[in-house]
């Protein structure tokens, strides 16, 4: 392949891999792979209306509790910045396409929340609302959005008897912590998991089971969902589906050593747990904190109840697969026909695999100092190489395919076949050898010229003769043999050679990088300067 060539073709390989990689894949989701599941189900009635509800999950935001990092650290903002351009990308090209009337979020907006002062923590929701859209109030202009606590925002009961301003912070950036309300014909209960197992006597539990209990005397009009950050009670090792890519988390309840309060836990305990369920009587749960997908079904006394544990939205926090629901919600009476689970529809989306992106640009790259380096520095052309290398492919086909037939040629040929007649008048034949001798092809061009036949004798003294001039060729250097009379590469010619190829090779990326690079910045902060 020409110079030329290669450094054209190697270009436009990297300028296809880093559109798809930062702009293409986003689109995925939304025209290919993920639709409402209202429009996707058969069960469905047309005369159905539905509210259309997108649900994120644990985007934790990166900040200086995350890598261990110093707060201002270079690597520490370059983490930052490609794990929320990340989101950002995630939430406008694969979430906003769907056109939801709601976006619910499920809780852990930063990573370090209850240890964050009142300054880093405004920096981080600045972040957080530029991340997913939201103006200076936390709210959209054309949608509805809720909002729950999570244990990453908060902390758990340790956090808010040794730090109560962080519930305050929290109420003041985002709302109340336990509240309900409506979408369609459906209602949403939303309740702090940070405090449903701590001391009931303490202010924040006692507040939580309030709530919940006066959302139990209420008459249940519309069916329900409940929301928590924390998932419900599951007996360890229990089975979340075909979409869980993770081990297994079982439960763990951690407490302090002095005051017994709670300062981590896997999932809400088994009492709570069934409480709540008796008390709300949920048709569907929502939750979140796992960071990976889980499905899976409890058995109350009204009857079973479906979880679905939604996986982070960010690639960073341990799930390659990082995903979001669209939930569609029944907005007018459901026919006679239908089912209380037409009621509620959900449909999981996954987004692009970033590390493989970056796998796939480390791949190229590879490939690209290979391919600049050790390719052939010869005049000819890319595609007559390639038609050279699909008629060798041809040919070593051929010859593997017909060598067997060309053999059985070969042995018939080396025989004759003679008529025999018996005395009854029947014939057969018989297969016999030849009796002529096979003549050497070299023998014959060196005993034959033009019609005259070379003797026996003048044929053996001709090959004396020329094996005696061979060997004085030999012996005196002065060989017909042209690559005899070429000298030994030296290492001076080498060290020539390898500096001309790494020269190459530095003047066609030297060219690559001019024209993706301006590409690649282009499109990091197209996404990141204009939203």
């Amino acid at each position: 392949m020409k110079q030329l060539e290669l450094t054209v073709l190697l270009c436009v390989a990297w300028a296809l891999i880093l559109l798809y990689g930062e702009m293409f894949a986003y689109w995925v989701p939304s025209l290919f792979t993920c639709s409402w599941p209202h429009l996707r189900t058969s069960s469905s009635n047309s005369t159905v209306d539905y509210l259309k509800v997108a649900v994120i999950a644990d985007p934790q935001l990166m900040d200086k509790t995350s890598l261990h990092l110093p707060p201002e650290s270079l690597a520490l903002q370059i983490a930052e910045f490609y794990t929320d351009l990340y989101m950002q990308r995630a939430f406008f090209a694969s979430v906003l396409p769907f056109a939801p009337d709601v976006i619910l979020f499920l809780g852990d907006y930063f990573d370090g929340g209850p240890y964050l002062t009142d300054e880093e923590w405004k920096k981080s929701f600045s972040r957080f609302r530029h991340i997913f859209g939201l103006n200076e109030q936390g709210e959209y202009t054309e949608m509805q959005v809720y909002y729950i606590p999570g244990n990453h925002d908060i902390g758990y009961e340790y956090s808010h008897a040794q730090k109560p301003e962080v519930i305050r912070r929290y109420e003041e950036t985002f709302g109340v912590r336990n509240y309900r309300f409506s979408i369609g014909k459906v209602d949403f209960i939303a309740v702090d998991a940070q405090t449903v197992d701590g001391n009931r006597k303490k202010h924040l539990v006692s507040k939580t089971w309030e709530f919940v209990k006066n959302v139990s005397v209420d008459g249940e009009v519309h069916q329900r969902v409940l929301l928590m950050h924390i998932p419900l009670y599951r007996p360890d090792d229990t089975y979340c589906g075909l979409y869980r890519n993770s081990p297994i988390i079982n439960q763990r309840v951690s407490r302090t050593s002095s005051v017994n309060d709670i300062w981590y836990q896997s999932y809400v305990s088994e009492d709570s747990s069934k409480r709540l369920m008796d008390m709300i009587k949920p048709k569907l749960i929502l939750s979140g904190h796992d960071h990976d997908q889980c499905t899976i079904t409890h058995q109350s006394k009204f009857g079973p109840i479906k979880e679905h544990t939604l996986g982070t939205i960010s690639w960073q926090q341990g799930n390659l697969y990082p995903s979001f629901m669209l939930l569609s919600v029944s907005n007018s009476t459901l026919p006679n026909s239908s089912t209380p689970e037409d009621a509620l529809l959900t449909q999981l989306c996954f987004l692009p695999i970033q590390t493989h992106i970056y796998i796939g640009y480390a791949v190229l790259f590879i490939l690209t100092l290979l391919a600049t380096l050790l390719w052939p520095t010869s005049g000819t052309s890319f595609w007559h190489q390639c038609c050279s290398l699909v008629g060798y492919s041809r040919q070593l086909m051929s010859n593997a395919l017909f060598s067997g037939e060309t053999k059985e040629k070969d042995e018939d040929a080396s025989y004759e076949y003679e008529m025999m007649w018996e005395a009854d008048g029947s014939m057969h034949l018989v297969k016999k050898p030849l009796n002529t001798s096979v003549v050497n092809s070299t023998e014959r061009s060196l005993g034959e010229r033009g019609n005259a036949v070379m003797r026996p004798s003048a044929r053996k003294q001709t090959s004396q003769e020329g094996d005696v001039s061979v060997n004085m060729d030999m012996a005196s250097g002065s060989g017909t043999d042209p690559m005899a009379r070429i000298p030994p590469r030296t290492g001076r010619s080498k060290t020539m050679f390898i500096i001309q190829r790494l020269l190459r090779m530095v003047r066609m990326i030297t060219v690559i990088a001019a024209v993706n690079v301006p590409i690649y910045v282009m499109l990091l902060y197209k996404d990141w300067i204009d939203k």
